[in-house]
């Protein structure tokens, strides 16, 4: 059997790329940390890291156990938080990783909900982008993660029960009227990183146009700032305006598919923590 204080040690070597960096954030020495490793090695009868130059990599045995590391640690850490938060529901802590725009129009009507119905439930939430709240839930560091689609065609992860929250229109943003994405082909743009613009891109394609992407950022605040200046046009979502509208800025609803946004939780059935985070924010979107 694979002992749970060696494949900590192998989750920490995995994420901080070495031994030394491993022993200050669990508290060990690095010959314990060495000792560990060969251990788990021997238990496993598999090279799990080979020294190149001063430091160590991880082998393709090391790298498959350590994902699957941090998968059963981040179980266990949420199992002890679930059962802290089991009775009653009147202690512990409930965590949650979504997008901006939806922590800032959802989540705080949730948690004041949360709050007065279970005074003594802690809430954590994380700022973050769709696939990395994704693996926070599946590694146990979030207990619940809103995320969005603009398309099923994506299959969720293992373990991962998707809970429908809310359809969210697409709006194009200028300082004036305009008439639709195909009148702003000669416009400049403001876009996310290159990670979240691929909707942008693949919307314009089918008005017939490439962007001029004269402007990068993911800041709702800062993109409409630039559009309210008359410097450039963007795309938003209706989540991003409700969370902020600034003047000066009009918003034209598009006529293209909305994206989807859902709330996603791991296992079978949601313990009472979860259950209660989740319905809290299932009423939150349905007031959005």
């Amino acid at each position: 059997m694979l002992d749970v204080t060696r494949l900590r040690v192998l989750d920490a070597v995995a994420r901080l790329g070495s031994v030394t960096a491993a022993a200050r954030e669990l508290g060990y020495s690095q010959p314990s940390i060495s000792h560990h490793l060969a251990r788990l090695e021997a238990e496993t009868g598999a090279q799990l890291l080979q020294r190149v130059g001063r430091g160590i990599r991880l082998t393709q045995a090391g790298r498959l156990l350590s994902d699957r590391a941090a998968e059963i640690i981040g179980r266990i850490d949420a199992a002890d938080a679930e059962l802290s938060a089991h009775v009653g529901l009147t202690a512990g802590r409930v965590r949650l990783a979504g997008f901006a725009s939806a922590i800032a129009s959802l989540v705080p009507r949730a948690a004041a909900m949360l709050t007065r119905d279970h005074p003594g439930l802690e809430i954590g939430v994380t700022d973050t982008h769709p696939p990395d709240a994704l693996e926070l839930l599946r590694t146990g560091k979030v207990e619940l993660a809103i995320i969005f689609r603009y398309d099923d065609a994506d299959d969720e992860p293992p373990g991962v029960r998707l809970h429908h929250l809310l359809e969210d229109p697409m709006y194009l943003l200028a300082n004036r009227r305009v008439r639709g994405l195909a009148s702003q082909r000669n416009a400049p743009w403001v876009a996310g990183c290159e990670r979240c613009r691929g909707h942008l891109v693949a919307l314009c394609a089918s008005a017939g146009f490439e962007p001029h992407i004269a402007y990068e950022s993911d800041d709702m605040v800062l993109i409409q700032s630039l559009v309210a200046a008359g410097l450039c046009v963007a795309t938003l979502p209706g989540l991003a305006l409700r969370a902020h509208h600034s003047d000066g800025v009009l918003a034209t609803k598009l006529n293209v598919l909305p994206r989807r946004v859902y709330a996603a939780t791991y296992g079978d059935s949601d313990p009472p923590a979860v259950a209660a985070l989740l319905a809290a924010v299932t009423r939150a979107a349905r007031a959005a």
